[in-house]
């Protein structure tokens, strides 16, 4: 077990679930890390003692410095306080659970740590798969996903063949999101507070509009070929509204296996810090029988263009998934204050793919530099 962490992303969703987790096991907190919820932040860190705060907005952090002036805290700031934060002395994990692409460069700084990734930052993989992977290989450091879909399948493949050949397809599962079942008119006509409501899990803002628009599940199969080096063509999607099955491997053999758990984000924190041991958690135990039907169906890409979007993107490879994964972060912002409707989402991405030239095998300046343009063209194609 991974008995001292430091958590990136600890406001969030994500982040208040890893520290209950770090309380249920006993877990050292060595570094936490917010953008702006201070107040948050500062109830953390009276909590867990951690010997590093970082707050992204530079204001907040001076704001939370005076703050907690009477604890032994070093507080940082900015990208470069992210950095100092994943790489706090002590820490052997480091739980990545901020959003967007400010967990890049973090990630990579405790990837060359040789330090255990618990991976809930799916853009880190999207934008710079090849390059993450490659180095987390050449420095022996473990990347244990936290998503519940990856985390799926990571424990489907346990102990049975992980060679390429005996993989058939990994088959990840998606909810619908609140707008499962409805068509392109009514979608029209969708609201940010509409597109908030899902109807299982309890997700931040930037990650609920995505279910919504189902991009998040297009940037998850970019995430696994990237996680499990296979073709984006071995993966298929499928939704799942009861959001029980997880995720799902079929093998060359045609037997399928499945990995089945109440909706507890919880449970895949936990695993990814005691992986390969299990422990007790406070996740609810799945009745099965009560639990009655699961169903299954295939998803519609015509009401959902952000997800075919997104698959094309994975084929295509490159700078692609940068573009696609910045214009979305952008075009979301747009939508959720109201000055973009919700299928301009996926018409900004498209836009930006097109306008935006891709390139194989990019560096991490050429990746950042790429980022940068899709956010700058959004916003001022809507400006």
């Amino acid at each position: 077990m991974q008995n001292a962490i430091s958590l990136l992303g600890s406001t969030g969703s994500i982040g208040r679930q890893t520290l209950e987790v770090a309380e249920l096991l006993g877990v050292t907190v060595c570094a936490l890390s917010a953008g702006q919820n201070i107040k948050l932040l500062e109830e953390q860190t009276r909590r867990f003692r951690p010997a590093v705060a970082a707050v992204y907005d530079e204001d907040a952090a001076r704001d939370f410095k005076a703050r907690v002036r009477d604890l032994d805290v070093r507080v940082v700031s900015g990208g470069e306080g992210l950095i100092e934060a994943a790489r706090a002395d002590g820490a052997v994990a480091v739980v990545t659970a901020v959003v967007g692409t400010a967990g890049l460069l973090p990630t990579l700084a405790a990837i060359d740590l040789g330090r255990r990734i618990a991976l809930a930052n799916k853009e880190t993989l999207v934008c710079a798969g090849e390059l993450v992977m490659d180095r987390a290989r050449s420095r022996g450091a473990e990347i244990i996903p936290v998503d519940s879909e990856h985390s799926a399948i990571f424990q489907c493949l346990e102990g049975r063949g992980k060679s390429a050949g005996s993989i058939k397809k990994l088959i990840l599962t998606a909810s619908g999101g609140p707008f499962r079942g409805m068509d392109k008119e009514t979608l029209r006509r969708a609201t940010p507070e509409m597109a908030l409501r899902h109807p299982n899990w309890n997700m931040g803002r930037k990650v609920s509009i995505d279910s919504a628009t189902m991009m998040n599940k297009g940037l998850e199969v970019i995430e696994a070929a990237h996680l499990f080096s296979v073709s984006p063509s071995m993966i298929e999607v499928v939704v799942h509204p009861e959001s029980i099955v997880h995720s799902m491997v079929e093998f060359a053999d045609n037997s399928t296996i499945a990995q089945l758990s109440v909706p507890d984000m919880r449970l895949p924190i936990q695993y990814a810090l005691t992986y390969p041991a299990r422990a007790p958690s406070l996740a609810a135990a799945l009745d099965i029988a009560r639990q009655g039907r699961l169903t299954f169906e295939e998803p519609d890409y015509d009401a959902f263009p952000c997800l075919s979007l997104a698959l094309q993107t994975a084929r295509d490879g490159g700078l692609a998934s940068a573009v696609l994964n910045a214009a979305n972060e952008t075009a979301v912002e747009l939508f959720l204050t109201g000055k973009l409707s919700f299928y301009g989402i996926p018409e900004s991405i498209s836009a930006a793919l097109g306008s935006i030239k891709n390139a194989e095998n990019p560096s991490l300046d050429e990746i950042i530099e790429a980022d940068k343009a899709a956010r700058r063209f959004v916003k001022e194609r809507h400006g």
